[in-house]
């Protein structure tokens, strides 16, 4: 097989709600949307949600490695089949464009690119060769070993730090829905962490598992001070507590608390994670596909942290579409032991629907897993033109 076209399209993504944290409020995405043509017509889609505070990528610096970016390595090959097609998707060399003003370049520098273009080749070379994404992940050399399939997954709620009537409509949400896990997103500037978990807690009952995610919002000198008022609510993690700058003093932070600390912005790419690893700064790594440059990296990094002991949850990029919905609900029906798993919120907070299926978790965060060729599910053509404000044809005939 050989790819026959490939496109590139910039869309707004809005979502229902805006969604807050302390480090960023979003109300929508500027997504990047790749399809893959086959020779034999096979169709693929992928998605990347490129964040300037995570990877440093825009949707400015996207288009840049996609303009200047030579894509003969991927024109000229002809795959057998999808395993080929991820080696060369791996091998391809981004061009080394500049990232915005202000903003520092990182080993995950255009890994939103990757996992689009990762994505939409898997996608239609899965098809072709008549397999799911999750067989193609289970063959993957890097799961060999621990690829797992799986029929049923529970997705985790979340909530956000807001107004105490918000905070309490939001805990309640999470209890008729029967979420047996919620992630609270705690350092927001004005609002009392304390105040937070106890009405969460007490709304969602003693048996949820409880976690938090900071997002950046503290220093090293200061968690321990922080996160010492919440133990009685029972924490089980703590996601992000110090910007990516500070993060090797996460070591001696460790020391001073007893909650498992979770990287998710300082861990993207797998020269995050050897650091992370030598110098003992997490207990558990936040694999988001996007931020970590699509499916085969996020395979590598869930083999290395199995191999150093790390745990490690599945999450999911805020405004992610049935795109990135499928290949995450892939990747936790075939990869075991993961701790938290975030994502399938489409319904409730995307717009703009681009999959004919919904993806949506339903009663108590349950998925199902996917069945059918590819990402398993089928994309909108039509609407992802319509929504387009810039495309382009990186392969054409």
């Amino acid at each position: 097989m050989r790819i026959h076209r490939l496109t590139a399209f910039q869309i707004p993504i809005a979502l229902k709600k805006p969604v807050r944290h302390a480090s960023h409020a979003r109300r929508a995405n500027e997504t990047l949307i790749i399809r893959c043509v086959m020779d034999d017509g096979s169709c693929g889609w992928g998605e990347g949600l490129p964040r300037t505070y995570v990877t440093g990528e825009s949707i400015d610096s996207v288009w840049r490695h996609l303009t200047q970016t030579d894509f003969t390595p991927l024109r000229d090959v002809t795959f057998s089949s999808a395993s080929e097609a991820s080696l060369a998707i791996d091998a391809l060399q981004l061009a080394d464009v500049a990232a915005d003003p202000g903003i520092d370049i990182r080993e995950c520098f255009g890994n939103s690119v990757r996992c689009a273009l990762e994505l939409a080749i898997l996608d239609a070379a899965c098809r072709a060769e008549k397999i799911s994404l999750g067989d193609f992940i289970q063959q993957h050399p890097a799961a060999i070993n621990f690829a797992k399939p799986c029929p049923v997954v529970f997705y985790s709620g979340a909530v956000t730090s807001m107004t105490p009537r918000g905070q309490w409509i939001s805990a309640l949400k999470m209890k008729l829905f029967a979420f047996r896990q919620v992630k609270v997103k705690v350092g927001a500037a004005g609002i009392s962490d304390y105040d937070l978990l106890r009405r969460v807690r007490g709304i969602v009952g003693p048996k949820v598992d409880l976690r938090l995610d900071a997002n950046e919002a503290w220093h090293c000198d200061e968690v321990a001070s922080k996160i010492d008022p919440l133990m009685p609510f029972l924490p089980t993690s703590l996601e992000q507590p110090v910007p990516h700058p500070e993060v090797a003093g996460l070591k001696q932070v460790r020391s001073e608390i007893t909650v498992p600390i979770m990287l998710d912005e300082s861990l993207c790419c797998r020269e995050d994670a050897t650091r992370a690893i030598a110098g003992q700064w997490c207990d558990l790594f936040n694999l988001r596909l996007s931020k970590c440059g699509g499916i085969s990296r996020s395979l590598e990094l869930v083999a290395l942290a199995r191999q150093h002991g790390i745990g490690y949850q599945l999450g999911c990029q805020v405004g992610e579409t049935g795109i990135l919905s499928a290949a995450g609900r892939h990747f936790a029906c075939n990869v075991p032991d993961i701790r938290y798993l975030e994502g399938s919120f489409d319904r409730f907070l995307v717009r703009d629907a681009l999959s004919e299926e919904d993806l949506t978790f339903c009663y108590g965060g349950k998925g199902t897993r996917l069945h059918g060729t590819g990402l398993s599910i089928d994309v909108n053509e039509c609407r992802v033109r319509q929504l387009a404000i810039r495309t382009l044809e990186i392969i054409a005939p």
